[in-house]
């Protein structure tokens, strides 16, 4: 790959080898069993604003507010503020949304401090991330996650039709998605069978396909092949698709745009846990030395061209953070 660091990505090649209540979310099809078929969730277009806005964004590790160390809860609270006054058509959480997932009190929190998305009937999408595995046994965690968001039950990852243009795709990076894996055959045949009227796609998860190397913390945050596997079948694909692919990730606490093999990719995990500072090589779009980016990104789907602004917090030492900036700007047009 072009824009990713020559030696972690030699590594993660090398691994590969040897590796061989949810809002409004839409119309679903009928529940599944766990391991069966994932939901589609459906949105008409008659039922979405015009323009259609979305939201992405992630990282915010709920918990108590007494923690402020591994999250800053004023931050996290001025971003869903933020967001709710957006009233986008729909937001996208790709992860780490509660600090511990074993932890039914950091649920409690997510649903005390975005009580404002329900009131507004948002709809809202969450991937898993790694904290929603910590402490405890992956069962339990799951059955924690369900039962905050039960319209997801028995489903890890699913889809989206935000009207008939856009398709989404939530992907679960604590599972495989390397060739033959059960997640990874699902999303070729949903790519497969997109309808012709789809002109952008949306795929977002917690671990990055494409990042730069981390300052903070490298060894927990380097490119992992898992999604560097998801990163070339994608590669693969682009150029013969009449639809464009948005990918947006998590993990890292900061901001990161690439552009590889005719793909977007974002890292977007300013929602509010601890910031980690980023080495930014020269394929990263995004070369501001702003520190921290605590932000989301705003979509607009306008026509045939899909714009986006990242939006920062920019007095995040502020008792309650209230300023907020565009800090990075750019456009993806249809085929």
């Amino acid at each position: 790959m072009a824009n990713i660091n020559g030696l972690t990505r030699a590594l993660a090649i090398a691994c590969l080898a040897l590796v061989g209540a949810c809002a409004q979310l839409g119309s679903p099809r009928p529940a599944a069993a766990p391991g069966a078929e994932p939901a589609l969730f459906t949105i008409a277009d008659d039922a979405l604003p015009r323009p259609l806005t979305f939201i992405a964004y992630g990282d915010m590790r709920f918990t108590a507010p007494t923690e402020t160390v591994a999250s800053q809860p004023a931050v996290r609270r001025a971003l869903i503020a933020r967001v709710a006054a957006e009233k986008p058509a729909a937001l996208f959480l790709n992860g780490d949304l509660p600090w511990h997932g074993g932890t039914l009190a950091d649920y409690g929190v997510y649903r005390d401090e975005t009580q404002v998305w329900r009131q507004q009937g948002m709809r809202v999408y969450p991937a898993l991330g790694n904290h929603e595995f910590a402490g405890c046994e992956e069962a339990q965690c799951l059955e924690n996650w369900w039962s905050t968001f039960p319209e997801l039950r028995g489903h890890r990852w699913y889809a989206v039709a935000l009207g008939s243009r856009i398709r989404a795709f939530a992907l679960d990076s604590d599972a495989s998605l390397l060739a033959g894996s059960p997640q990874r055959a699902w999303l070729e045949a949903q790519v497969a069978a997109l309808p012709h009227t789809v002109r952008f796609v949306i795929i977002w998860l917690h671990h990055p396909p494409v990042a730069d190397l981390t300052i903070t913390d490298p060894a927990g945050h380097t490119l992992r092949p898992n999604e560097v596997a998801l990163a070339d079948y994608l590669g693969s694909i682009a150029s013969g698709l009449t639809a464009r692919f948005v990918v947006i990730a998590g993990h890292v606490h900061n901001y990161e745009r690439f552009e590889q093999d005719g793909v977007v990719y974002l890292v977007a995990g300013g929602g509010g846990a601890h910031p980690y500072e980023v080495e930014r090589s020269a394929q990263d779009r995004y070369q501001g030395s702003d520190f921290p980016n605590f932000h989301y990104v705003r979509f607009r789907l306008d026509g045939e061209r899909l714009s986006a602004e990242m939006v920062r917090v920019s007095d995040p030492d502020a008792v309650t953070p209230q300023r907020f900036e565009v800090r990075d700007q750019f456009e993806v047009r249809a085929r």
